[in-house]
């Protein structure tokens, strides 16, 4: 059976491709995970047992002591998960075994505030009894969350289903060799926000053929895209080489394919 793929753009433009965790493994994690709570709950009572075995009113009276079971006892079920994910790369030991983890929607691992949110919202998910909610939200949810991944903006994705990164283009190569990024130049956000679809189509195709050129036709068209698109955003073109003119081109571009690339 194919495993569903999810494509994830990082902040630093790296595309990777992972396979999500369905029900099945998701469950089968969740059950190992919770014989292991459950002996930790068992080993629990029993020390609490065995400690008042000589007065049992000892139990019976002792509201201080079965608050602090109470209280031990939530840590432990509540505790277990958010420590493993948080600490242990969003793999719990059920997750490690099964070779599933939680990461984070940007491809990031999983952060302390995301493992806090997604284990607090584990409550609700197990409503009305033995995880029913979170299940259904599970099955129905195209990127497989329950409420708690998507109150956390996490995705649970096979171990084995990372990719390799997809291989830099010619392009990127090249605007990393000349160290640019979409921060390498000073854009003035009011005139940016001028700029639309029309703007960016242009741009692309600009960058998707630069390296294609000789280097007549490649200096013709950066002085004449610059012209077009270069005093829109308050820059000025007279006094740059054409070298400079490129650069400040591929930077817009960068910047503007942050914004642009996923709502066209």
């Amino acid at each position: 059976m194919k495993q569903e793929q999810i494509d994830i753009k990082t902040p630093e433009y790296v595309s990777l491709e992972f396979s999500l965790a369905g029900l099945g493994s998701r469950s089968a994690a969740m059950i190992i995970d919770q014989v292991i709570v459950t002996l930790a709950n068992f080993a629990l009572a029993l020390l609490l047992i065995f400690s008042t075995s000589n007065n049992i009113w000892v139990l019976l009276d002792s509201g201080w002591l079965v608050a602090i079971f109470l209280i031990v006892l939530f840590i432990i079920n509540w505790g277990y998960f958010f420590a493993a994910e948080y600490f242990f790369n969003g793999k719990t030991i059920g997750k490690n075994i099964i070779g599933i983890r939680v990461i984070q929607e940007n491809g990031h691992s999983i952060t302390l505030l995301s493992a806090l949110i997604r284990n607090l919202l584990r409550i609700i998910d197990m409503l009305p009894t033995s995880y029913f909610l979170g299940i259904i939200l599970v099955f129905f949810h195209s990127k497989h969350k329950r409420l708690g991944d998507m109150a956390a903006g996490t995705v649970v994705v096979l171990e084995e289903g990372r990719k390799q990164q997809k291989k830099k283009t010619a392009l990127e190569k090249e605007i990393e060799q000349r160290g640019l990024n979409k921060n390498s130049l000073y854009i003035d956000d009011v005139a940016y926000n001028t700029l639309g679809s029309k703007e960016y189509n242009l741009l692309r195709t600009y960058s998707s053929k630069l390296l294609e050129l000789r280097d007549a036709q490649r200096s013709q068209l950066t002085i004449e895209m610059a012209e077009i698109l270069l005093p829109k955003v308050g820059l000025e073109t007279k006094s740059k080489s054409v070298y400079d003119l490129e650069n400040a081109l591929l930077v817009l571009y960068l910047k503007m394919r942050e914004d642009w690339e996923f709502e066209l």
